[in-house]
């Protein structure tokens, strides 16, 4: 029986490839999600950048919480299985009246998981709606074989390599994904995606999480990190990250620099340029 999803929306996502919404965290606890990012970004002067934006629940306890959260992991399990690891995570901070965007893209075909379905989670801190530049997919595409990409390096371009879908994308076909603060949604790392500007006067912040079943392997290379979040990893195919004891102690950046090589490297393979927009 389901710990989260009703059968429908089991349903839904493996035919269309997402779903959403799905309830998480209440007004007093999302607002303290993002207090503690904020603070943290008004401690050192700006928002967080480069590779600061990913893999951060290595380096913040009350991300490495969040990551962790049973409700979140209930909805993994329903999909994948009760035996998951993290492999990453990534905040997506469009500033208020930003042109940022990310461009339609495929997941998997940059990150190199392969022997296991990998579910993206996406946690809205703030609102995500048609103005601020929530989320759109493509139902149904992740049961096609990847479409074509090219590297269109962009400054507004939120994305490492300004990777883009390479063929047109029919918006009457598309859904878009809107989010209260506290909601999340999740969606097939094979399912075409992206999303346009924020024009709102708030800062669209989302947290995506990428967890997969302990089968899972990296064809990349050879050394890739994750976080055992639920369940026993009999398969040995990823370095086990600890989570951290305090925010941004000497373990912690230590353990958040090794990942994020691994994923620089990964994310790059084959790239013309090397932009380190992680």
């Amino acid at each position: 029986m389901p710990k989260c999803l009703s059968e429908d929306a089991i349903t839904q996502y493996h035919n269309e490839g997402y779903f959403f919404p799905i309830p998480l965290l209440s007004e007093s606890e999302v607002a303290k999600v993002r207090e503690q990012l904020e603070a943290f970004e008004a401690g050192q002067g700006h928002p967080l950048e480069g590779g600061q934006r990913s893999h951060t629940h290595l380096l913040f306890p009350w991300l490495d919480d969040l990551i962790r959260h049973p409700r979140i992991l209930d909805a993994v399990e329903d999909l994948i299985g009760p035996d998951i690891l993290c492999w990453g995570s990534i905040f997506w901070t469009k500033e208020a009246r930003s042109a940022s965007f990310v461009s339609w893209h495929q997941d998997v075909t940059y990150w190199g998981l392969t022997g296991g379905d990998v579910v993206n989670v996406w946690v809205a801190l703030s609102p995500a709606n048609s103005t601020s530049g929530c989320m759109s997919v493509l139902p149904g595409s992740h049961l096609q074989p990847p479409l074509p990409h090219d590297d269109r390096y962009h400054q507004d371009n939120m994305l490492t390599r300004g990777q883009e879908i390479a063929v047109n994308v029919d918006p009457s076909k598309t859904v878009r994904m809107p989010l209260q603060p506290g909601e999340f949604s999740l969606h097939d790392i094979r399912i075409a995606h992206g999303s346009g500007p924020n024009r709102s006067d708030d800062r669209r912040i989302g947290f995506s999480v990428q967890y997969m079943p302990t089968c899972t392997r990296q064809v990349k290379t050879d050394v890739d990190f994750a976080a055992l979040v639920r369940g026993e990893d009999r398969f040995g195919h990823f370095r086990l990250s600890p989570p951290p004891t305090q925010a941004m102690d000497v373990d912690a950046v230590a353990t958040h620099e090794l990942a994020s090589a691994a994923t620089h490297e990964i994310l790059y393979q084959g790239a013309e340029q090397n932009t380190a927009k992680l």
